[in-house]
């Protein structure tokens, strides 16, 4: 039975916790900054035992997640090496690495494996954690010069069991892509929103208007101001060099505009590119249609009975908050791809409109 210790019981801290404790007999432990998270989780049955800022309750721990802030982790890491042992590793979840790990090179003989989960939520704190929130997302490792092989893939296990899928990277790799995948795509959906909020006038008509695809796109512009502000500084040179990209970019769809161009080929090849994502499945490993139906009682109920009836299983179903772009309305989930094939076959012989995304 590993023990676990977990500093930072928010979102990411809470759901290892919730996880750890659905799947395995693990005895976890937890420090956080709110006490009412660190008393909601034992009472949840989540975490064993718990404390407000005794850093001693770690010193049987096998693995301690870090899961604060970029800018509090070195602080938390040199409070825990007096206390833990020498074969305990720390980690982390922060989404970036470069800096972190450049950090851990100044400690000695400890075993840090920086980690980022490639999952969240605009929501924060414990009770938004989830279980499940991290099935089937991709978990970046990067490893310290002092880890062993059996040290990392025992961190390997671990992220297997929280449903996740490990990838191995150095921390620079992994800070230039999430730049160009997460950063910056966080810093346009702020910029969108701010834009819509300056343009706006009296009336609010563009406030009552935003809807579909602009609150899909800037959904995460929700997310925590302190988190993200943090992220900025940690990656700010990568984060620089994509928005220089992202610029460029913008600034040749602008010449197309001012000078009447058709701008048919930055849509297509955006378009062609975007749907390549769909069809990978290595990454998620299920199988996903959309389906169009009408906002009434027993709907989706009505689905659900006619695909178990035909002995097809269902990964996940429920509602997409958006019509747009004509992928249906409901969203189902399969493991398998003679599932999604199977309850195609059916729902159009029963006269649904499917969308195969």
């Amino acid at each position: 039975m590993k023990k676990i210790g977990i500093i930072g019981l928010g979102l990411i801290g809470g759901s290892i916790a919730k996880c750890l404790r659905e799947k395995t007999s693990c005895d976890i432990v937890a420090m956080s900054r709110s006490e009412q998270s660190l008393i909601d989780a034992k009472e949840n049955g989540d975490i064993r035992e718990y404390s407000l800022d005794d850093i001693s309750i770690f010193e049987d721990r096998d693995i301690v997640f870090v899961c604060t802030s970029v800018d509090k982790i070195p602080a938390y890491v040199e409070r825990l090496i007096p206390v833990i042992g020498k074969d305990c590793i720390i980690t982390d979840v922060g989404s970036t690495k470069e800096v972190i790990y450049n950090e851990m090179l100044k400690f000695d003989n400890i075993n840090f494996i920086g980690g980022h989960p490639m999952a969240g939520s605009e929501k924060t704190g414990y009770r938004a954690a989830k279980a499940h929130l991290f099935e089937n997302a991709y978990y970046i490792l990067t490893p310290g010069k002092n880890v062993t092989e059996d040290m990392l893939e025992s961190m390997i296990d671990i992220v297997k069991t929280l449903g996740a899928i490990p990838l191995v990277l150095s921390p620079e790799y992994h800070d230039r892509i999430v730049a160009a995948i997460s950063h910056v795509p966080h810093i346009i959906a702020a910029a969108l929103v701010n834009t819509v909020k300056e343009l706006d006038d009296e009336n609010r008509y563009m406030h009552s208007l935003a809807a579909g695809g602009f609150k899909d796109i800037t959904r995460i512009a929700s997310s925590s101001p302190e988190v993200w502000s943090g992220i900025c500084e940690d990656n700010r040179e990568k984060i620089i060099d994509v928005l220089g990209k992202f610029r460029s970019i913008l600034s040749d769809i602008e010449g197309l505009l001012k000078t009447e161009r058709d701008p048919y080929g930055f849509f297509e090849e955006a378009r062609d590119y975007r749907n390549t994502f769909n069809s990978r499945r290595s990454a998620s490993s299920h199988y996903e249609i959309g389906v169009d139906i009408t906002d009434k009682p027993g709907a989706i109920a009505v689905i659900a009975v006619i695909l178990s009836h035909n002995n097809i299983n269902i990964k996940n179903i429920g509602i997409v908050n958006s019509r747009d772009y004509s992928e249906g309305a409901l969203q189902i989930i399969f493991n398998e791809k003679e599932d999604m094939e199977k309850a195609i076959c059916i729902l159009k012989s029963m006269n649904y409109t499917v969308f195969n995304k």
